[in-house]
């Protein structure tokens, strides 16, 4: 790869209400098909906050108020030769729920609400998984 070649930043945002987590269901790579926090790219010029607020907006049609960061963590994958395809920095943000009901939009295939309970029954991107375990750790 090119020596000029850098990490997309990205971001998600952690949105509870009622005791319930807003997921996605990605769409597309990385993890299509997998239950996610909502998020995706950070643009040029944009803050982290904004980023997430406009993401999740995009995403699911709910309306938010970003934090602070509660989570970070790199996506590098390889091809079959070791070299790396993809690489994120991903930080993720607490959010206040302001308003809306999800539903899918973007590159989200479904949008939802999910109880602790429900979240065990979900095919959950392995780093949303540990975000929310470290999550529910913290809590005790």
């Amino acid at each position: 790869m090119d020596g000029n070649a850098r990490p997309v930043v990205g971001v998600g945002a952690v949105v509870r209400r009622d005791g319930r987590i807003l997921l996605v269901k990605r769409a597309r790579p990385p993890h299509a098909g997998l239950w996610a926090i909502p998020g995706g790219r950070v643009r040029w010029g944009e803050t982290l906050q904004a980023a997430a607020e406009r993401e999740s907006l995009e995403e699911t049609g709910v309306r938010i108020r970003a934090g602070d960061p509660v989570h970070a963590f790199d996506l590098v994958e390889r091809d079959g030769k070791g070299r790396v395809t993809r690489h994120y920095v991903v930080i993720d943000l607490a959010a206040e729920y302001l308003g809306g009901e999800p539903r899918a939009g973007s590159d989200a295939a479904d949008a939802g609400w999910f109880s602790d309970a429900e979240l065990a029954a979900l095919p959950l991107n392995p780093d949303t998984a540990a975000l929310i375990r470290r999550l529910r750790s913290h809590a005790d």
